[in-house]
């Protein structure tokens, strides 16, 4: 299965989804889908709300492999249910779609003009359970706010060195060391991270595979170095913030980056909505996504 998996998200045509706010975000996700905070009184609740609204995407008939390659999983999700199977193994037997699972354990405070992941204590245990769930892929998350060398390698090499553990575990890490598309020196933080990235990709073994999640870079096809690398299955880009019509367009500029997006795909969708008018919404998403993902400029 692993093998099929992985061929599918080196060479497939599709996009990853992010289905992973966790936490702290939760409360914003499900807001943005029309559940307001007097919906739920604690956090068992919270997250069985969270889990209705991603279990109504992942089996909207939209949320189809045609266009989808992967989806990204919160912790709470993976544990979960969907019709009778543990998530993961409903979208790779009923949809076929691959499944990854979010790792870290949110951002450490800034300095040096990034923010590191927290520490992971539990990875060891986390990665045997995502193989015991028959999880193919992880994804961490830093954020880089500044054009800082030193930052910004810290960064990197905190990204590379949990991506080691992650993938003698088996699994192929997602290494996400976001750029604020705020930054008011992204080019510039763009080209010291493209370096960093480059010098530890050079230095994995040639059997070590990861990809990579960037945000979309203020010059096009700034990645393409990265994107051609032997050692990187797929380069796969976040919306960071910016609108869906925003993030297609850029994105379309960029040969071989596809799209990992999260609020640009759900953007549209509303508790309230019957389920034709749900699967019309996701399905006008899903489309755009793909075409800006394989239909470059």
């Amino acid at each position: 299965m692993q093998a099929n998996q992985l061929e599918k998200i080196r060479k497939g045509k599709g996009f990853i989804a992010a289905l992973d706010q966790s936490g702290g975000s939760t409360p914003k996700a499900l807001a943005g889908y029309g559940v307001s905070e007097d919906a739920y009184s604690n956090e068992e609740e919270m997250f069985d709300l969270v889990h209705e609204m991603r279990t109504r995407i992942i089996t909207s008939p939209a949320f189809d492999s045609t266009h989808i390659l992967g989806a990204i999983l919160f912790e709470q999700t993976m544990d979960r249910e969907i019709e009778g199977q543990y998530t993961a193994d409903y979208l790779a037997e009923k949809k076929g779609i691959v499944p990854f699972l979010k790792v870290d354990k949110g951002l450490a405070d800034a300095s040096n003009g990034v923010q590191l992941m927290k520490p992971i204590h539990d990875l060891d245990e986390t990665l045997r359970r995502a193989n015991e769930r028959h999880i193919f892929g992880t994804k961490m998350r830093s954020v880089i706010k500044e054009a800082n060398p030193e930052g910004i390698k810290t960064v990197v090499d905190q990204q590379f060195e949990i991506g080691k553990q992650i993938i003698e575990a088996g699994l192929v890490p997602i290494i996400e060391p976001e750029v604020d598309i705020h930054s008011n020196d992204k080019e510039k933080s763009e080209q010291i991270l493209k370096d960093e990235i480059l010098g530890h990709l050079n230095n994995l073994d040639d059997k070590d595979n990861v990809m990579l999640k960037l945000s979309i870079p203020t010059v096009a096809n700034t990645y393409k170095e990265l994107i051609d690398h032997p050692r990187v299955v797929r380069v796969v880009a976040l919306s960071g913030g910016y609108s869906r019509d925003e993030a297609n367009e850029k994105l379309k500029e960029n040969d071989g980056l596809i799209a990992s997006f999260s609020r640009a795909l759900s953007a549209d969708l509303n508790v309230n909505q019957t389920d034709e008018e749900f699967n019309a919404a996701l399905r006008d998403a899903v489309e755009s996504i793909y075409d800006a993902s394989v239909n470059k400029k």
